[in-house]
């Protein structure tokens, strides 16, 4: 069985502070725990029993229109990987494609996700 549980609560303050020690402070708004206005979906996971944690958030830069969406990775001993799953770009809008296209990009990122943590290459 895999250590590896569903984290269904706010994004992990770590994630955020973990990226801007490595990037510089301020390159992480999509990450910020103070940010309100977050775009969804994210999902992320924590390891039981090694402390690492995983999760998949939208990315945005000054264009809030196209995002896309991450995975990123905290290792237990600290630091912070970005894993590439592919192209998951899509566009912001309250058209029911625009949606649509942005669930297709968020279900990608996840199953990408779940093959990290299943162990696929």
């Amino acid at each position: 069985m895999s250590a590896w549980r569903r984290y269904d609560s706010p994004l992990l303050p770590v994630f955020h502070e973990r990226f801007e020690q490595r990037w510089g402070p301020g390159t992480a708004p999509f990450l910020d725990p103070e940010v309100n206005e977050q775009p969804t979906p994210r999902a992320q996971w924590i390891n039981i029993d090694t402390g690492a944690a995983l999760a998949v958030v939208p990315v945005w830069s000054d264009d809030e229109a196209h995002r896309s969406f991450a995975i990123f990775y905290l290792p237990p001993q600290g630091d912070i990987w970005l894993l590439r799953p592919g192209l998951t770009d899509y566009i912001e809008s309250g058209q029911l494609e625009k949606v649509r296209l942005r669930n297709d990009a968020f279900k990608k990122a996840v199953e990408h996700a779940k093959a990290f943590i299943d162990g696929a290459p």
